[in-house]
């Protein structure tokens, strides 16, 4: 690029990327969830480093509530070099538009804290998807429940929070998006992955999703993140693992989020 290029051509050969990890102590069915171990270290740290791990990715930001039993969050979040951000306990949506105003980011990656299985190498094929495409929402097809990323461009995660108007739209951040397809340009990606265990709950919200979380942290984790492609290799070897949190029914959510793969 040359000297003396603007902005906007800048951000058309480089659109940067924020990822904003959504995390607080609060959690009625597993409660203090984000800091309970796996492999040794707190179950945040996982999906931290997860983030820090993508190349793609310019910023990571862990976006949490105010409140005293939100500062361990924060201090491991520093500890990791892992920008900060306290915001709406509830209002998910605003918390994240704040933090995109404060870091930054031509797109947003939206990560929650109870997946720390998100899977880096899809999650910078659906980051690339969504810059190069220039999509509003982009986010992939086929993979299991905790393992993907929503990818936001700015304009868009904007527009949501100034014409959202009821209270799920708030809470989950992508459903006015997903509900006005016809404003929106949105992308789901299909990806190639080769799995018989088609639902199985790779995200931690109950004490069934944690008792499976630490098994297959204790076998697969050796100091450095380990892909979805491990924990089914794992798993056709061991398939019995897979009962373990099977009957746990994901937590209800308004209609047009009903398959939606956080």
């Amino acid at each position: 690029m040359e000297m003396g290029a603007s902005r906007e051509e800048r951000v058309k050969s480089h659109p940067t990327a924020t990822a904003i990890i959504q995390a607080r102590m609060q959690s009625v069915r597993l409660p203090g969830k984000s800091m309970r171990e796996l492999a040794g270290k707190p179950l945040i740290s996982h999906v931290i480093e997860r983030a820090l791990c993508m190349r793609n990715i310019d910023t990571v930001v862990l976006a949490t509530a105010s409140g005293e039993e939100n500062a361990p969050l924060v201090k491991l979040a520093e500890s990791m070099n892992c920008k900060t951000f306290i915001g709406s306990e509830h209002n998910v949506l605003e918390r994240y538009y704040f933090a995109s105003r404060k870091f930054g980011g031509d797109f947003i990656v939206r990560i929650t804290g109870d997946n720390p299985f998100v899977d880096i190498a899809y999650a910078e094929i659906i980051i690339e998807k969504a810059r190069t495409g220039n999509h509003d929402l982009c986010s992939a097809l086929n993979l299991p429940l905790g393992t993907a990323v929503e990818v936001i461009r700015n304009e868009a995660l904007e527009r949501a929070y100034e014409q959202s108007s009821e209270p799920y739209h708030f809470e989950h951040v992508t459903p006015y998006i997903k509900e006005h397809p016809h404003l929106f340009s949105i992308e789901r990606h299909p990806v190639n992955l080769s799995n018989p265990f088609t639902k199985i709950r790779l995200t931690v919200d109950t004490p069934e999703d944690y008792e499976l979380a630490q098994i297959l942290y204790s076998h697969l984790y050796h100091g450095k993140p380990f892909s979805i492609h491990d924990i089914i290799s794992f798993l056709i070897k061991h398939p019995a693992l897979v009962k373990i949190n099977s009957g746990i029914s994901q937590r209800p959510m308004h209609h047009s989020e009903k398959g939606h793969v956080p």
